[in-house]
C-alpha cells in the first residue's frame, strides 16, 4: 500500500456489517463499532424492531446506521444482502458473522431439516457473505470476524447440531486466515456465558455461574470490545479463536 493510500485509508470512515445486530451481542457490537465512528450496516431478519433500537442507540451517540433485512438461512437472501449493502457503501472495512441459531434437540431426534437449518446459518451464511464481500474487503485490508462458541470444542449434550456447525466455522475461520492473509484477516471470538438464554431463573443462572471460574457471566460488552481491539488495535492477529468465557472452557 502506497503512503497515499494509507493516508486516505486512516482519515476516510469506516464500514461495518454486523449480522444479527438486533439483540444481544450483535447489538452491543454495533454499539461499540459506532462509539468508534464506524458507520454500521445492520442486519436483522425478524427482530426490525431491535434493530430500529439499535440504530437509535447509534444515532444518540452521534453515529450513523442503515437497515438491512435478510433470512441468512437461504442462500438467496444472503446474495441478496450482498447487493443491497454493495449498493449502499463504497467500501466495507469489517464483516462480523454473528448471527446464528441456538437451539437444543436430543440427538436421537435431530431429523436432516432441523441439522440443516442449523448449519445454513450458523456455517453456510458466513461462507457466502465472506466470499461474497471479499473484494471490498480486500480493497480496505480488512477484517472478518467469526462469531463462534465454546461449544464447539466443549460440546453440550442436546446440541450436537449447534457444536458441529461451530466447529465447522472455526474450520472456516482458520482456513480463511491462511487463504486471504495478507489481504484480509480472519479471526474467531468464542463466547461462554456471556448472555443468558431467556427464560432462565435466578437458579439456573447461579448453578451455571458456579463452573465459571470467575464465579460470574459476562456480557455482551465483553465481546463487543473484543471485536473493536481486533479491528483497531491488534493488526497482527489473524486466525486466532479467542475464547470469551471467564475460564470455562478450561474446566473439565
Amino acid at each position: 500500500m502506497s503512503q497515499a493510500q494509507e493516508t486516505h485509508s486512516k482519515t476516510r470512515r469506516k464500514i461495518a456489517l454486523v449480522t444479527g445486530a438486533g439483540a444481544r451481542v450483535g447489538q452491543a457490537i454495533a454499539v461499540e463499532l459506532a462509539r468508534a465512528k464506524f458507520h454500521v450496516c445492520l442486519h436483522y431478519h425478524q427482530n426490525k424492531s431491535g434493530a430500529q433500537d439499535t440504530q437509535k442507540y447509534i444515532e444518540d451517540l452521534g453515529g450513523t446506521a442503515q437497515l438491512f433485512q435478510a433470512d441468512l438461512r437461504q442462500a438467496s437472501a444472503c446474495q441478496d444482502l450482498i447487493r443491497q449493502v454493495s449498493l449502499a457503501v463504497e467500501h466495507l472495512d469489517l464483516l462480523v458473522n454473528n448471527a446464528s441459531l441456538f437451539s437444543p434437540v436430543a440427538f436421537e431426534q435431530l431429523d436432516l431439516t432441523v441439522w440443516q437449518e442449523m448449519f445454513s446459518l450458523n456455517l453456510q451464511a458466513p461462507f457466502l457473505l465472506s466470499q461474497g464481500f471479499l473484494n471490498h474487503l480486500k480493497q480496505a485490508q480488512g477484517l472478518i470476524i467469526n462469531l463462534c462458541d465454546i461449544g464447539a470444542e466443549r460440546p453440550l449434550r442436546g446440541y450436537a447440531h449447534y457444536s458441529s456447525s461451530k466447529a465447522g466455522l472455526i474450520g472456516l475461520t482458520r482456513a480463511l486466515a491462511v487463504e486471504l492473509a495478507p489481504a484480509v484477516r480472519c479471526v474467531g471470538i468464542s463466547p461462554g456465558q456471556v448472555a443468558w438464554p431467556p427464560g432462565y431463573t435466578n437458579a439456573q443462572r447461579e448453578k451455571l455461574a458456579e463452573r465459571i471460574p470467575m464465579k460470574k457471566g459476562g456480557t455482551p460488552e465483553d465481546i463487543a470490545k473484543l471485536v473493536r481491539f481486533i479491528m483497531l488495535d491488534a493488526p497482527y492477529i489473524n486466525g486466532a479463536i479467542i475464547p470469551v468465557d471467564g475460564g470455562l472452557s478450561c474446566r473439565y
